[in-house]
């Protein structure tokens, strides 16, 4: 598979693609997936909306009333480029850490970095020093954009290997007070199709991070398949949610949909069900993407009827149950759209049906089998493994996991599905030990890596407890040093040891304390018999 001629002159992305041979099979079947080089992916989504749907139309909406039109999100993208290459050098393939809630500024940099012919790497505002150095070890940025709120970490993790800009402060060295000495005009850099646009890690089952290497054709590709053809969008819609930027859900969702397409994008820094339902009714949306937890949390304090405006609202990020579908269409009129993706794909693949609890079909531009562990087709209503081809695909940085994400040509995305007679798709678990909670992968490697830390820790396995409200909860089980222990206090203790250095959405919420962990005579963890003595636990 040959790859076009590069306009990186830093080549550390395309030098650490794996080797083409494991790459999936890629499909470009619809006209609209036609794409020739040279291709800025932030081009083609600001700079050509300006042009079709004109500078003064409202594009991103904040409920603190920061709000900017086309024409302020381009001059302020151009700057960003500006102050990238002109004042600290960038160089077309280097790569730019961002770190920050769902903000305008946010949108800027990621615009501005690909502008520039930078290569943005993602990461969560949520994320503490450890899980930011792992990402810096393996992308090597050569600058980070930070929201000035959200620095301490992230300066703790670099220390000092490299420049590190503030943006939506008032200091002199801000990137947003540099900005203004710009003119706001920038010639983009003429990246190709296959020139890498964005590193976008996610948790594996070891808990160290993969990177997937998406290009700058990838990030239209998915605005032109899931986006034009499932959502339809309209430039009068306004699209909002909870998913941060930093993931890809939330950076389809909530930049380049709305954008390629004209519309508004309401960003939430962080926003509750309560808050999404309440926002989302005061700013008109009519496109809602979040998990099937906050959907739930909006029927349980009434809200529901705020979403009157929602013409489509989108259920990601964990099973959707039949039982909360049905209760939320009586809410509301609305039929919620259950969608799977990854960010191995970039963004969604699957979605679309009207049966209550079923994903849905297949989205135009992708193809999806379900095949058993022979290899064959799986009939109607057998158990199978999702295997995915189109214009998308994994591409881990470095190989090292490729080949068992892509089996001969598709793309193995780990979930467990069956397809009904009617050709519906359904999802029945993960083939890893990943725990989904309220719409977030936790790997509980990464859970059991952090508490082994804990100088009271002898022994730990993590595993996911189902849980009404989340789908699952992380649960630990611990073995202590010998000595009598207030259970509650030590408890509290290593949640809190948890929560100060990962993510605190990670955190156990149930630690059962045991004397041993089950495991085989070669010491292997028997997570089944785990299971056993929680159910026996709950039932004593």
């Amino acid at each position: 598979m040959a790859l076009s001629p590069s306009a990186h002159v830093d080549s550390f992305t395309r030098d650490n693609l794996p080797p083409t041979e494991l790459w999936p099979r890629l499909e470009f079947t619809l006209p609209e997936l036609t794409f020739r080089g040279p291709l800025n992916a932030a081009e083609e989504l600001i700079d050509r909306s300006v042009t079709r749907f004109g500078s003064q139309r409202p594009c991103l909406l904040t409920p603190s009333g920061n709000s900017w039109t086309y024409g302020q999100l381009l001059r302020k993208a151009n700057q960003v480029a500006q102050v990238l290459a002109e004042d600290l050098g960038l160089l077309p393939g280097n790569r730019v850490l961002l770190r920050g809630p769902n903000t305008p500024w946010l949108v800027a940099c990621w615009l501005g970095v690909l502008k520039a012919g930078g290569v943005v790497v993602t990461t969560v505002d949520a994320l503490r020093p450890w899980e930011i150095r792992k990402i810096i070890d393996r992308t090597a940025p050569t600058v980070a954009l930070a929201d000035h709120r959200f620095l301490d970490d992230l300066l703790k993790a670099v220390g000092g290997e490299f420049s590190v800009l503030t943006f939506g402060g008032h200091d002199s060295v801000d990137l947003s007070v540099r900005c203004r000495s710009k003119s706001g005009h920038f010639r983009n850099v003429p990246t190709a199709p296959d020139d890498v646009a964005l590193l976008a890690p996610t948790s594996g089952t070891t808990g160290s991070p993969k990177i997937t290497m998406h290009f700058h054709r990838d990030i239209l590709a998915i605005a032109e398949t899931f986006a034009r053809h499932v959502l339809d969008p309209k430039t009068s819609d306004v699209f909002t949610g909870t998913p941060p930027l930093a993931f890809t859900f939330g950076l389809g969702a909530l930049l380049i949909f709305p954008i390629r397409f004209g519309a508004s994008s309401l960003l939430l820094e962080k926003a509750t069900p309560a808050e999404l339902a309440r926002l989302g009714a005061a700013y008109g949306a009519t496109i809602v993407f979040t998990a099937p937890t906050a959907y739930r949390r909006i029927l349980r304090d009434g809200l529901a009827p705020l979403l009157r405006s929602v013409r489509c609202a989108i259920s990601s990020g964990e099973p959707l149950p039949s039982e909360l579908w049905h209760r939320f269409h009586s809410a509301t009129g609305l039929e919620l759209l259950n969608a799977l993706g990854s960010t191995e794909m970039l963004h969604i693949f699957a979605a679309g049906s009207s049966v209550p609890g079923a994903i849905g079909t297949t989205v135009p531009g992708y193809t999806v089998n379900v095949v058993t562990d022979s290899g064959c087709l799986a009939a109607p209503n057998e158990k199978g493994f999702l295997a995915v081809t189109g214009p998308t695909g994994c591409r881990y940085m470095y190989g090292d996991r490729q080949r068992e994400a892509v089996i001969n040509g598709w793309n193995w995305t780990g979930d467990l599905c069956h397809r009904d007679e009617e050709g519906n798709l359904w999802f029945d678990s993960r083939s890893d030990t990943m725990i989904v909670s309220s719409g977030h992968n936790i790997s509980p490697r990464e859970v059991e890596e952090v508490l082994s830390q804990h100088p009271n820790v002898v022994d730990v396995a993590v595993t996911g407890k189902p849980d009404p409200d989340r789908g699952k909860i992380v649960l630990a089980y611990v073995v202590l040093n010998p000595g009598d222990v207030d259970e509650v206090a030590k408890r509290q203790e290593l949640q809190t040891f948890v929560k100060d250095r990962l993510s605190p959405y990670k955190y156990p919420r149930d630690i059962i304390f045991v004397a041993e962990l089950p495991r085989s005579a070669n010491g292997k963890l028997q997570y089944f018999r785990l299971a056993s003595s929680r159910e026996t636990r709950s039932n004593q």
